[in-house]
């Protein structure tokens, strides 16, 4: 008898995640890694220059048009002198209210 290989179930719509972009978590997200940027007293130009990358790529982040991820967010905390653990405390904080 020959076995027949069966595809396993796509998800349905209610088991999917939704994308983050444009989620009220990503937004607070957005405005808490601005935040950090100016509390750290610099600049767009002066960040990406820190970072090694274009000005347009924190500009991208910042509006909302670009997602990061844990590496770059790392990355980003460093050069704004946070601990991660308090930017996600924050973040979760601000959640709540």
């Amino acid at each position: 008898m020959r076995r027949v290989a069966t595809r396993p179930k796509k998800a349905g719509k209610t088991d999917r995640l939704t994308k983050s972009l444009h989620s009220p978590l990503h937004e607070r997200f957005v405005h808490l890694i601005r935040a950090a940027r100016l509390e750290a007293g610099l600049s767009q130009v002066e960040a990406a220059a820190k970072l090694g990358i274009r000005q347009s790529f924190i500009s991208d982040i910042e509006r909302g048009q670009r997602r990061v991820d844990v590496v770059e967010f790392v990355r980003f905390c460093g050069a704004y002198g946070i601990r991660p653990a308090a930017f996600f405390r924050r973040l979760t904080e601000s959640e709540s209210t």
